[in-house]
């Protein structure tokens, strides 16, 4: 399986867990799915931090995310390598 761009799997999350607007998503999250939206790779960074560091905030302050996209994207987040 091709590994999405960050930046497609962050849009995905927005659509699915926000319904198409930043306005519903736990605003602890907001800054690190913010951020995916830079990445495309584990190998970029934003700021000082990795992407992977991003991706590891925003899974730690999305806990709120339930349903069947959460879970899914979620592992799909934990998979990257």
């Amino acid at each position: 399986m091709n590994q999405r761009p960050i930046n497609v799997i962050a849009e995905e999350i927005k659509k699915t867990w926000g319904k198409g607007s930043m306005m519903n998503i736990y605003y602890g999250a907001k800054p690190y799915l913010s951020a995916m939206y830079c990445l495309t790779s584990l190998k970029d960074n934003y700021g000082a931090d990795s992407a992977r560091t991003i991706i590891a905030y925003f899974l730690a302050n999305a806990t709120q995310w339930k349903g069947e996209d959460a879970r899914r994207i979620k592992k799909e987040l934990k998979s990257l390598k």
